[in-house]
C-alpha cells in the first residue's frame, strides 16, 4: 500500500502526524510516499515517519498535476533535474532505516527518449543508495491536458521499461501503467517484469482487479470470501481507526471511501452511492454507515463469492522484448556533470 504525504508546509503536521503518518498494523508492508523539493523539509518528513515503521520511503517524481508539477517544485518535473533528486534520494535515506524508492514516469513533454530516461536513472542511482524505482511507462504533458488525460493519452512504452531492466542489472523496477487485470500482472511478471504496480483498476474496480490476487498471483487457496463477509472485517477495522488522532479523523466518510466501487456495475450500485453520499453527513460509526446503506444492495450480491478469475489481455506484453530500444551507455562524467 502507499500513503502520500505531500510537503510539510508547517507546524500543523509535526503537532499531529498521526493523522497524516497512523496506519494499522495490518497494513504492513506500506510505503510512504513523500514530495516537495525542500532538501530541509523532506529531511523532516522522513525523520517524522521513521517513528511509525514504515516498510519503505518513496519519492514523488510522477505527479503530473498543474497545481504541483506546474510550479516546478513537485512531481514529475522533478525528472528534469536529476542531480536534485539524486540529493534528495541521499538525504531521504540518511534519515530513514527503511528503503528508499522513486517513483517516475518514462519523460517529460519532449525529454521523452530512451537515453534521456537512462541519464535519470543512472544519475539518481548513482547519486544516492536507491535501487528500486517504479516506472509509470508513460511521459507526462505538463500543459494543456489534465492529470486525468496523463493517465490515458500519452502512449504506453513498455518497451522502456524492459530495457531499464537489461541495461541495470543491479536496480529493481517496478512496472506500472495501464495494467488493470491480475491476468495482465502474470503476464508482465511472465515477462520478467521485478514488480508491478496497480492503481486506478484495483481503486475504480477493487473486488474484479483484487478479489484474485492472492490466488492469481501468489497461488494461495480460494478463500471464498463473500463481499458481506469481507465488510464486517471492515466494520471492526474502522470503527477501531475512526477518530483516532483526537481531533475526529479519520471520519467515518475518510474510511468509508477506499469501499464505494466496491459494487461496480452490481444492481443497487448507484442507490449504494446515494445512500452514502447522506449517511457521511451525520453517521459516526462504520457499523450505523453500513446498517443505512448496505440495504440498497441485494443479498444475492452480497453474499456470492468472488466469481472465476476475470479476463485481461494475456498479450499486453507479447513481442515486447523485440521493440527494445539499443542498450544505454553509460557516459559517466557527462551525465554526472549534467
Amino acid at each position: 500500500m502507499e500513503r502520500k504525504l505531500w510537503e510539510i508546509l508547517d507546524v500543523y503536521l509535526i503537532s499531529l502526524p498521526d493523522r497524516f503518518l497512523a496506519y494499522s498494523p495490518e497494513q504492513h508492508p506500506i510505503v510512504l510516499q513523500i514530495g516537495g523539493s525542500n532538501l530541509e523539509n523532506l529531511a523532516k518528513a522522513t525523520e517524522l515517519a521513521s517513528a511509525y515503521n514504515y516498510d519503505e520511503i518513496n519519492f514523488n517524481c510522477g505527479c503530473p498535476s498543474p497545481k504541483v508539477a506546474g510550479h516546478g517544485c513537485f512531481g514529475v518535473r522533478l525528472m528534469l533535474d536529476s542531480k536534485f533528486v539524486g540529493e534528495a534520494m541521499s538525504i531521504i535515506a540518511a534519515n530513514t532505516n527503511v528503503p528508499v524508492s522513486v517513483k517516475c514516469r518514462i519523460g517529460v513533454d519532449d525529454h521523452d527518449s530512451y537515453h534521456e530516461l537512462c541519464d535519470f536513472i543512472y544519475k539518481v542511482s548513482s547519486l544516492s543508495p536507491t535501487r528500486h524505482f517504479i516506472i509509470h511507462s508513460r511521459k507526462a504533458l505538463l500543459n494543456g491536458i489534465s492529470p486525468a488525460d496523463n493517465r490515458k493519452i500519452p502512449p504506453l512504452k513498455y518497451e522502456y521499461y524492459y530495457a531499464l531492466m537489461r541495461d541495470f542489472p543491479d536496480i529493481k523496477f517496478t512496472i506500472n501503467g495501464g495494467i488493470n487485470s491480475v491476468v495482465e500482472v502474470n503476464a508482465a511478471l511472465r515477462e520478467g517484469a521485478h514488480g508491478v504496480m496497480v492503481g486506478r483498476a484495483a481503486y475504480n474496480n477493487p473486488w474484479r482487479t483484487l478479489g484474485h490476487v492472492d490466488t492469481a498471483i501468489y497461488g494461495a487457496p480460494s478463500s471464498g470470501l463473500t463481499r458481506r463477509e469481507i465488510l464486517e472485517r471492515y466494520q471492526e477495522y474502522g470503527d477501531h481507526v475512526l477518530g483516532r488522532d483526537g481531533n475526529k479523523r479519520p471520519n467515518v466518510r475518510d474510511v468509508a471511501k477506499p469501499l464505494l466501487n466496491l459494487f461496480y456495475s452490481e444492481p443497487g450500485n448507484g442507490l449504494w452511492k446515494r445512500k452514502a453520499d447522506f449517511a457521511f453527513q451525520h453517521c459516526t460509526t462504520m457499523k450505523s454507515f453500513f446498517e443505512e446503506t448496505l440495504a440498497a444492495i441485494p443479498d444475492s450480491v452480497l453474499d456470492s463469492p468472488i466469481a472465476g478469475v476475470p479476463s485481461g489481455r494475456e498479450d499486453l506484453f507479447a513481442n515486447i522484448h523485440d521493440l527494445l530500444p539499443s542498450s544505454y551507455d553509460a557516459r559517466e562524467q557527462e551525465a554526472l556533470d549534467a
